[in-house]
């Protein structure tokens, strides 16, 4: 038997003391021992940045105050990072990913990959030149039933597509929790920071992107009304929009963050010419397959009629819950495998699916869409 490959030395690029994302990346990077948290620039307060890699347990002389100063000193070092999560607001991606590829080291991006379609061109163009791998944590796309929900439709269950619908509500910003001390609010609902994209750029990236991972379709036009339903805020609250894809299927997702009683309600229901299937991220283990003319089928993660894609990223048996973390963990799992590969100066197996910079540009083409038909009444824009 051979010896386990070597974990990996992860850096970070924010998530320090309070920072909810920061705490999940580092969990999700642990959980099936592909890396170890060495160096982290956590906070681009110099005192801050500090305190938390001392609270993370960092060695003193890997805890930078700025990420300039990581992927100088890091890339200097013979124990180096090899690869460096960036989990900062969306505006503070794009110039440490520039950065670290520059430097020959390998990016985990928070989504939306950037905060314009400018950057996430530039970020693309970058990571596609670079020997380095680039992975976008859309951690969505990691959970077993929504591959098992893929394996299905490319093997031809559903028939032909006709008809996709997603939708993210959440109510947490019912109210102005940005003017509440809510850290969380506060960034999402700026535009220097969130960019051009509210609910759109938060939840609506996921919506869109769990439709175009199960489906292998992206939308070549779209149709937005976006609304910042609570007075004085700058960026959207709640989006509807309409989708055309290639080969007439139509599509629709709806994105909210002031939906009253919703916490976290991803959603995705497919339709096709033999059959359906449905499911809900708030009960993840399960998927329903309707076929033509038979009795709805529920299909249920580390059941005997789930299939190996399904199968190859679930860690307990059946009945037992399996979601976001290990979602997220499958990513980084995934990532792990990528990056040894370009190491190696392969192609990673073709059952690894971690998203890249190629959904990051999609996702920044989506949004821009969205903004742009928004600015004609709801008009109908192609995806630039």
């Amino acid at each position: 038997m051979s010896a386990p490959a070597p974990r990996l030395r992860l850096g970070m690029v924010g998530g320090g003391q309070g920072a909810f994302i920061g705490a999940v990346h580092l969990m999700a990077s642990r959980l099936d021992g592909q890396f170890d948290f060495v160096a982290g620039a956590l906070s681009s307060t110099p005192e801050r940045a500090m305190a938390s890699g001392q609270d993370a347990g960092l060695a003193p002389d890997r805890i930078y105050t700025s990420w300039a100063e990581m992927a100088e000193r890091e890339a200097a070092r013979p124990d180096g990072i090899e690869a460096v999560a960036i989990v900062t607001p969306n505006h503070a991606h794009f110039e440490p990913a520039m950065a670290v590829l520059d430097k020959g080291i390998h990016v985990i991006c928070e989504k939306p990959m950037t905060a314009t379609l400018v950057e996430a061109q530039r970020l693309h163009d970058a990571a596609e030149r670079s020997a380095c791998a680039f992975i976008l944590t859309h951690n969505y796309s990691g959970y077993p039933m929504v591959r098992q929900a893929r394996e299905m439709v490319a093997a031809g269950a559903l028939g032909d597509i006709r008809v996709v619908q997603a939708e993210y509500p959440q109510g947490w910003l019912s109210s102005r929790q940005e003017e509440a001390g809510t850290k969380q609010a506060e960034w999402r609902t700026d535009p220097a920071r969130a960019g051009a994209g509210g609910s759109i750029g938060d939840i609506g990236t996921h919506a869109y992107h769990l439709a175009a991972f199960v489906t292998g379709m992206y939308a070549e036009s779209l149709a937005a009304d976006l609304t910042s339903f609570v007075p004085g805020r700058a960026l959207d609250d709640n989006a509807h929009i309409m989708l055309r894809y290639p080969g007439g299927a139509k599509g629709m997702i709806w994105s909210s963050q002031v939906a009253i009683g919703h916490e976290n309600g991803l959603r995705l229901r497919v339709y096709g010419t033999r059959g359906s299937l449905a499911w809900s991220q708030e009960e993840p283990n399960t998927l329903i397959h309707c076929a033509d003319g038979e009795a709805p089928r529920l299909i249920t993660r580390g059941s005997p009629v789930a299939g190996d894609a399904a199968n190859r990223v679930s860690r307990i048996p059946a009945g037992h819950p399996e979601g976001y973390l290990e979602g997220f963990a499958t990513i980084y799992r995934e990532a792990a495998e990528i990056i040894r590969a370009a190491q190696r100066g392969e192609n990673p197996a073709p059952d690894v699916m971690a998203p890249t910079s190629a959904d990051g540009l999609e996702g920044l083409r989506f949004i821009d869409a969205c903004v742009r038909s928004n600015g004609q009444n709801a008009g109908w824009v192609r995806l630039s």
